[in-house]
């Protein structure tokens, strides 16, 4: 019988950062903890209906303003300057989030959970000496002698010796870089403070790294370390809509249709964009678009097209024959886990990433960004036309119905604190 543990979990960003940390949350709630949830005032009713104790950090900033930060970060260069974008958006707010979380911290806290992206301020419970934790949600981030870092060079014709090497190498250096763009942008807040600057965002972000996608599909055969664990996706979604299962089954017919959606990513002249779609996509073919933070919209629908708002992947999914999507990781895991193919139009950071993995697992293609709307049909008629993407989607989804990610990540969490409790004098 696990003791009842002060929990404090934290997060910043879109839907898919704070979605996991919920489910984590609310594992860790239904154990008999007490956990108490960190983040912005935008996630506050999610936070409080999961029964978690929320906590307020700055921004306070409404969807428009969060998908402003959005369309700054989707004109990033590459994964680099999206850190670095991030970074300088949360400057101006880091003497407050420094002083909450601290202030929490002080508050007979047992353990500390933190997003990757923001893991230097793990340093502020290892200088209580309180067990800290980072959660990732893609891979891409994930040590390994066995491949560089995202994006950068291999060298698979060396002898695997001296490929080793170099991806190590490759490892330390992007680390450096990295802590480099964070420090030189919020180092003097941290100084301020007295955090530690920025180290080990790489290779050492915590006591335990909580890589949050599914172990069977993503595990490489060889880690960094040891305190990266792969544990299955965090998983929470919307409540399903009764109502709205009466219109899909209305507007479907009962069979699958294609289904565009965008997550919380915005972009430029998204009404322009959807002209464009719309005036290549086939005429007679239906489609269902979820708006999104974007507000994607079509200006004459037809009786072909529905526009839906926020609702459950889960629910919406079950009625695609594929989906179509930027690749976000939270957007992927429903995608996956709805056993449909998909098509991945990336538009910043590690939504390029998990195009790739689509395209290896089998279950669908990705498209560039620039010319989506002319190419996608042909697309769509590819793959609703190759049976061999669905066999795939269906298997990758049988195996995903098997793991269970927020029992491995609080069974994890757990025994990492208890260690800690039995070592400690």
């Amino acid at each position: 019988m696990q003791s009842k543990r002060r929990i404090l979990l934290t997060s910043h960003g879109s839907t898919g950062d704070i979605y996991p940390v919920i489910r984590l949350g609310r594992e860790l709630r239904d154990r008999g903890h007490d956990v108490r949830m960190a983040t912005t005032v935008f996630f506050q009713k999610e936070v409080e209906e999961a029964g978690l104790r929320f906590i307020r950090l700055p921004p306070d900033w409404d969807q428009t303003g969060l998908a402003e930060a959005m369309r700054e970060l989707s004109k990033a260069r590459d994964g680099l300057d999206v850190l670095g974008k991030i970074y300088r958006e949360a400057k101006p707010f880091i003497d407050e989030i420094i002083t909450t979380l601290d202030a929490e911290l002080a508050d007979r806290t047992d353990l500390f959970v933190c997003s990757y992206v923001f893991s230097p301020m793990s340093h502020l419970a290892r200088a209580r000496g309180i067990p800290c934790a980072v959660t990732t949600f893609a891979h891409n981030v994930v040590p390994s002698p066995l491949y560089p870092p995202d994006r950068l060079p291999t060298l698979r014709l060396w002898p695997r010796p001296l490929q080793k090497l170099w991806n190590r190498f490759l490892w330390i250096a992007g680390e450096r870089l990295v802590c480099w763009t964070i420090n030189r942008t919020i180092g003097e807040g941290l100084h301020r403070h007295k955090v530690p600057p920025a180290r080990g965002f790489f290779l050492d972000p915590a006591d335990l790294a909580l890589v949050t996608v599914s172990p069977a599909l993503f595990e490489p055969a060889e880690l960094w370390h040891d305190r990266f664990r792969f544990t299955g996706y965090l998983r929470w979604q919307a409540a399903e809509k009764p109502e709205m299962e009466s219109v899909l089954n209305t507007f479907t017919g009962g069979q699958p249709v294609p289904i565009l959606t965008f997550g919380s990513v915005t972009f430029e002249e998204a009404r322009h964009v959807m002209t464009r779609f719309m005036s290549n996509w086939p005429k007679g073919k239906k489609i269902i678009v979820q708006s999104g933070w974007a507000r994607l919209t079509i200006e004459k629908p037809g009786e072909e097209e529905l526009v839906v708002g926020k609702m459950s992947h889960d629910q919406l999914f079950r009625h695609g024959s594929v989906i179509i999507h930027h690749g976000g990781a939270g957007t992927t895991a429903s995608a996956l886990h709805s056993g449909r193919p998909q098509i991945i139009i990336p538009h910043l950071g590690d939504q390029f990433f998990f195009a790739d993995e689509i395209e290896r697992l089998g279950v669908g293609h990705k498209l560039g960004r620039r010319r989506w709307p002319e190419k996608l049909p042909a697309l769509v008629r590819k793959i609703e036309a190759t049976p061999a993407f669905t066999a795939k989607a269906r298997a990758h989804a049988a195996t995903l119905a098997g793991e269970n990610g927020p029992a491995m990540a609080a069974g994890l969490l757990e025994e990492m604190v208890r260690m800690r409790k039995t070592l400690s004098p």
